[in-house]
C-alpha cells in the first residue's frame, strides 16, 4: 500500500515523515457535467455521425436518428436484401434495406433543405419539420419481412387468405415497440406524425394530424401522385446494382419542386422527366423484379415457406412486432438445419434452388387491352381444367402460375394526371397537364398484365404448355402468346 493511501476514516495508514519530499500534486478531477440531451430537431454537430453511402456519398445522422439506427430492430435490415432473391439472377443485387433506409433518410433531408432554402420563410419550415420527415424516411421500411415483397405479396396471402398485412402497418407497429423498448425520447405528437408519413401512400393511410403543412406527408411516401424520395433512392440504387442504365435524374425534380397551395408542384418543362421516373420504375418491374427466372425462384421459395410454416410458425410471427423483427433472410438456414423430418419437402425445394433446378418456364401472354378491365388472375386450377382428355393428366400441384402486373403506380390511370405544374418561378398559378399536350409518343395505356406458367417438373413442360394454350383459346378465342413453346423445352426430360 502506498505511503499516501488513507484509511476509510481518513487517517494515514502509515505515519507520514516529518518533512515529506516534494511531489507534483494533481488536482482531483471534478465530476463531468451532465451532457444535456439534444432537443428534438437539434442540429448540434457534436452529436452527428457520418456514414458513407456508395450512392449519395456522406450521410449525416443526427442524434435521434442514431438512437433508432443503433437498435437491434433497425440493424436487422442489414440481413434483408432489398430485392429479395433477385441476386440469383442479377449477382450484383445484394444491397440491403439498411442501405436503402439510410439513402431515403438522406434524400428526405435534401428535399427539405431545398424547400427551406427557397420557401422556408413562406412555409414556416423549422427544424422539427426537418427531423420528422427525415425520421419517416429512415424508418419507412423497418416493417419489411424476409425476402422483401415476397413475404407480403406472395407468402402471407397463401397461408392467410384475405390477409390485409402490409409492411407499412408493421413499420408503424414496430416503431411503437422500438420507442417503448429502448426508451427513445420522442414526443407522442412527433411520433404520430412520423407514423402517418410512413403510411401516407398505403391503403391504411390515416387522416393527417397536422393542421397545415400537408405537403410534408408527400415527401417520403406520396399518396397523392407517387413522386417521393423512396422511389428516387430505390430506382437509382436498383438500376446501379443490376447493371442497368437509368436516364432518370431525381436531383432535377428535387431542385425544381415548389409548394403551391399546400401541394408540391413541378415546372411544366419537367413533365417528361417525371414520366421517365414512372417508366423507369415500370422497366425495373419488367426486367428485374418480375424477371421470369426471378419469379421461378420466388414461386419455389414460397412453396418451401408454406411447407415449413406449420413447424416454424412463420406466419404467426407476422402479428407480433416483438417476434416479427427476428425474421430475416436467414430463415432459409433455419429450414435447412431443422431436425424435423416434416420439413424434408421444404429442404428439397431449397436444395433444388441451390442446384439451379428451377420450375420450368413454359410460356406467357400479355392480356389483350380490351380484356384488362375485367381480368381475373389465372390459377393452376384454370390450367388443369383446360386439359384435353388425350393429354397427360396434370394436378394443381404440378403447375405454378405468376400473374404479373406492371403499371405506372396508378393501375390503368396515368399518375401524371394527378400532378400539378407551374409555368415558371415567377408564376403563382398551378395547373394539370394532359400527356397529349406534350408528346404523342407517350403510351396510350398505363398498365400491363402478364400471365406466366411454369411446370414444377421438367417432364411436364409439354403437357402444361398445351393446357396453357387451350386456356388462351377458351378465354380469348385465340392464342395470345407471342410464340409456341420451343420444341427443345417441350421435350426436355431433365
Amino acid at each position: 500500500m502506498g505511503e499516501y493511501c488513507a484509511s476509510p476514516e481518513g487517517d494515514s495508514v502509515l505515519a507520514a515523515p516529518a518533512s515529506p519530499p516534494a511531489t507534483l500534486m494533481f488536482p482531483s478531477p471534478s465530476p463531468a457535467p451532465a451532457v444535456a440531451r439534444p432537443r428534438y430537431g437539434s442540429c448540434d454537430r457534436r452529436y452527428v455521425k457520418q456514414v458513407f453511402d456508395n450512392l449519395h456519398g456522406s450521410i449525416s445522422l443526427d442524434p435521434l436518428a442514431l438512437q433508432f439506427v443503433d437498435t437491434e430492430e433497425f440493424q436487422r435490415l442489414r440481413d434483408l436484401k432489398q430485392l429479395g432473391l433477385t441476386y440469383l439472377v442479377y449477382p450484383g443485387a445484394v444491397h440491403t434495406r439498411f442501405e436503402h433506409s439510410l439513402g431515403v433518410y438522406s434524400l428526405a433531408g435534401k428535399a427539405m433543405n431545398n424547400l427551406k432554402t427557397y420557401q422556408g420563410e413562406e412555409l414556416g419550415i423549422d427544424h422539427i419539420d426537418m427531423q420528422t420527415v427525415k425520421l419517416a424516411g429512415l424508418l419507412h421500411d423497418i416493417g419489411h419481412g424476409p425476402f422483401s415483397h415476397l413475404f407480403e405479396h406472395e407468402f402471407l396471402p397463401r397461408v392467410i387468405p384475405g390477409s390485409t398485412w402490409s409492411h407499412e402497418l408493421m413499420s408503424v407497429r414496430l416503431l411503437d415497440s422500438i420507442v417503448d423498448k429502448h426508451a427513445i425520447d420522442i414526443e407522442n405528437d412527433y411520433l404520430k406524425m412520423v407514423k402517418e408519413m410512413i403510411s401516407a401512400s398505403s391503403k391504411l393511410a390515416t387522416t393527417k394530424s397536422a393542421k397545415d403543412k400537408h405537403f410534408l406527408y408527400d415527401i417520403v411516401a406520396n399518396g397523392r401522385n407517387g413522386i417521393d424520395v423512396d422511389k428516387f433512392d430505390y430506382i437509382d440504387r436498383d438500376c446501379r446494382a443490376c447493371g442497368l442504365g437509368s436516364n432518370f435524374q431525381y436531383w432535377r425534380l428535387m431542385e425544381g419542386m415548389r409548394v403551391m397551395g399546400d401541394e408540391i408542384c413541378y415546372p411544366a418543362k419537367d413533365y417528361l422527366s417525371i414520366h421517365k421516373l414512372f417508366s423507369t420504375r415500370a422497366d425495373l418491374h419488367r426486367t428485374v423484379y418480375t424477371h421470369r427466372k426471378v419469379k421461378a425462384v420466388e414461386l419455389m421459395l414460397v412453396d418451401a415457406l408454406i411447407e415449413a410454416n406449420d413447424y416454424l410458425g412463420i406466419s404467426l410471427h407476422a402479428n407480433d412486432p416483438e417476434d416479427f423483427w427476428k425474421l430475416d433472410d436467414t430463415i432459409i438456414k433455419s429450414i435447412e438445419t431443422a431436425p424435423n423430418s416434416e420439413l424434408d419437402k421444404a429442404k428439397e425445394i431449397i436444395q433444388r434452388i441451390r442446384r439451379r433446378e428451377l420450375y420450368k418456364f413454359c410460356n406467357e401472354y400479355s392480356v389483350p387491352k380490351d380484356k384488362l378491365e375485367h381480368f381475373k388472375n389465372v390459377t393452376a386450377q384454370d390450367i388443369v381444367c383446360s386439359q384435353k382428355s388425350s393429354e397427360l393428366p396434370l394436378k394443381e400441384e404440378d403447375v405454378a402460375v405468376s400473374n404479373v402486373k406492371i403499371d405506372l403506380t396508378r393501375g390503368k390511370d396515368n399518375p401524371l394526371e394527378s400532378i400539378k405544374f407551374f409555368k415558371d418561378f415567377g408564376c403563382d398559378e398551378k395547373f394539370p397537364i394532359t400527356d397529349d399536350r406534350v408528346s404523342h409518343l407517350l403510351p396510350a395505356y398505363n398498365e400491363d398484365r402478364i400471365v406466366r406458367v411454369y411446370a414444377k417438373k421438367p417432364e411436364l413442360v409439354e403437357a402444361v404448355s398445351k393446357a396453357f394454350e387451350n386456356l388462351q383459346v377458351r378465354m380469348y378465342g385465340e392464342k395470345t402468346q407471342v410464340h409456341e413453346t420451343p420444341k427443345k423445352k417441350r421435350l426436355r426430360s431433365n
